[in-house]
């Protein structure tokens, strides 16, 4: 920073070296004479006491220095602690030229000129570095808080720790150690693209974070390669990134003539490869977004070819089939390609092949037969004829009509009739045990006796330790749609508000 003699002010231009240090620092010639005055009064209290309200001013127009001591005007300064009774006047010892002057108003006396001594100009130069050096840090945060999100270059000033300090140009930046690819390395000189993914201030400062592994540093780089997407043509949908190893990306259209995923490789790759050279070889699977689930997981899946898919949308689950030459392409490596396609859709994902499939559905028939017989007490060939036509639970068939049933081959009314009331029976049954159970664990009259809870719902909220009418009432609708899965929001506002109503 500029050289700055207080002693010799009055041949300096004062206001001309605050515009050299604002440009040099980026800061407004304003910041820096606020900091030249603040040194000034400091200078000035060291000479006539820190207890005295010395203030200086520096005219912006000539440079002139002004010293000034303000005292406050006081009805009665004896009322006042003696410490703080030297920069206080009584209102009554006021001379002539002064009397216009109210109580909590100032008088102010025009002090001489400072003669600094070397001690108090190097304290002075110090006060107005350090003040600089604060005006510095706020424009600089100012600049930057409103560039989060976007990619930014910059220059490796030096390596600490395997965090990287980046010179931006007007600040630094950090980038830390674990935000960079896998086996990157920089060194100090080194040029480098990253994301800016926050900026901090606080007491010490402020601090710029920057990433190459946020997943937005890849739509950012798509955004300046593909025009397309940059003019909001192509949405980017959704990212998964294993930074440096593999990446999904998926992308939609409404335009029927564009070809999303064709725009974003490019003519002969040259856009993904762009991308792809950025990341230092990462791999890229460019996705085509589907609204509907399967679709969009298939194609997430890809390269692996799918055979079909089983969806169980309470739970956000689905069973992928694939041929068994498939597996180990649609699993990938370390279970990389299912792990990002999974986190690109949100859906949890299970990969079987055609004969793991086959052997598990042949389980669940034998399983689910084996348990109409034991409960209905019917035969395995009837067993087996309401696992077929898709029955897989008591309470459907308890549900079903009798027009349903007896479509059956081989069902007539009377045995339709005796199966539906067997279910009935069963489930009828098995429902006064489990309210017994649950009275046993101490569950409310409140909960067993409400209509709007079935009693195998009382069994789960049981397990959670669910079992008064205040520990429903204090669940979130987030939280009681999480135990109990089946169940919408609308119903989980029911049930919470009707359990609250004797709060009001």
């Amino acid at each position: 920073m500029q050289n700055f003699d207080v002693k010799d002010s009055s041949s300096i231009d004062i206001v001309e070296i605050s515009k050299n240090i604002a440009k040099e620092k980026s800061i407004s010639p304003e910041e820096v004479i606020d900091a030249m005055e603040f040194a000034i009064a400091k200078a000035g209290r060291t000479k006539y006491g820190f207890e005295q309200d010395i203030r200086a001013k520096i005219d912006r127009n000539n440079g002139k220095i002004g010293l000034f001591r303000y005292l406050e005007v006081v009805e009665d300064i004896d009322e006042f602690p003696e410490e703080e009774r030297a920069n206080k006047i009584n209102i009554k010892t006021l001379d002539k030229n002064n009397k216009h002057l109210k109580v909590g108003e100032h008088l102010v006396e025009e002090l001489p000129p400072l003669d600094f001594g070397r001690i108090a100009v190097q304290t002075a130069k110090q006060v107005i570095y350090q003040r600089v050096k604060e005006a510095e840090k706020i424009m600089q945060y100012n600049e930057f808080k409103d560039k989060i999100g976007e990619i930014v270059n910059g220059v490796v000033k030096r390596v600490e720790y395997g965090n990287l300090i980046v010179d931006l140009g007007k600040g630094e930046a950090i980038l830390r150690r674990d935000e960079l690819l896998n086996k990157e390395v920089f060194r100090r000189s080194d040029r480098i693209r990253a994301y800016i993914a926050d900026v901090k201030h606080d007491l010490k400062g402020h601090q710029i974070f920057l990433s190459r592994a946020h997943n937005n540093f890849l739509v950012k780089l798509f955004f300046q390669e593909v025009p397309e997407i940059y003019d909001g043509i192509i949405e980017v949908k959704s990212v998964a990134r294993d930074p440096g190893s593999r990446a999904k990306i998926a992308v939609f259209t409404k335009e029927k003539s564009i070809d999303p995923v064709g725009a974003c490789v490019g003519m002969r790759g040259s856009r993904v490869q762009a991308v792809v050279n950025e990341l230092q070889g990462e791999k890229i699977d460019i996705v085509l977004w589907s609204e509907d689930i399967a679709t969009y997981v298939v194609n997430a899946l890809g390269p692996a070819e799918v055979d079909k898919v089983i969806i169980e949308e309470d739970i956000k689950k689905i069973d992928v089939i694939v041929p068994d030459e498939q597996l180990s392409l649609a699993i990938g490596r370390k279970g990389q390609n299912v792990r990002l396609a999974s986190s690109l859709s949100g859906w949890s994902i299970d990969i079987l092949t055609t004969s793991q499939e086959s052997d598990r559905r042949n389980e669940e028939f034998k399983n689910l037969s084996q348990k109409f017989m034991l409960d209905l007490d019917v035969d395995e060939v009837i067993a087996h004829l309401l696992v077929t036509e898709g029955f897989s639970s008591l309470n459907e068939i308890a549900m079903v009509s009798m027009e349903e049933l007896t479509s059956i081959e081989g069902f007539d009314d009377n045995l339709s009739n005796e199966l539906i009331s067997r279910a009935k029976t069963y489930l009828e049954k098995q429902k006064q045990e489990n309210l017994e159970i649950l009275k046993k664990a101490g569950v409310e009259d409140y909960l067993l006796e409400s209509k709007l809870i079935s009693v195998d719902q009382l069994v789960v909220l049981n397990e959670k330790n669910i079992k008064t009418r205040d520990q429903l009432a204090d669940l979130s609708n987030d939280e009681l749609i999480e135990i109990l899965v089946e169940i919408d929001k609308v119903k989980a506002d029911e049930i919470i508000m009707d359990a609250r109503k004797h709060w009001f």
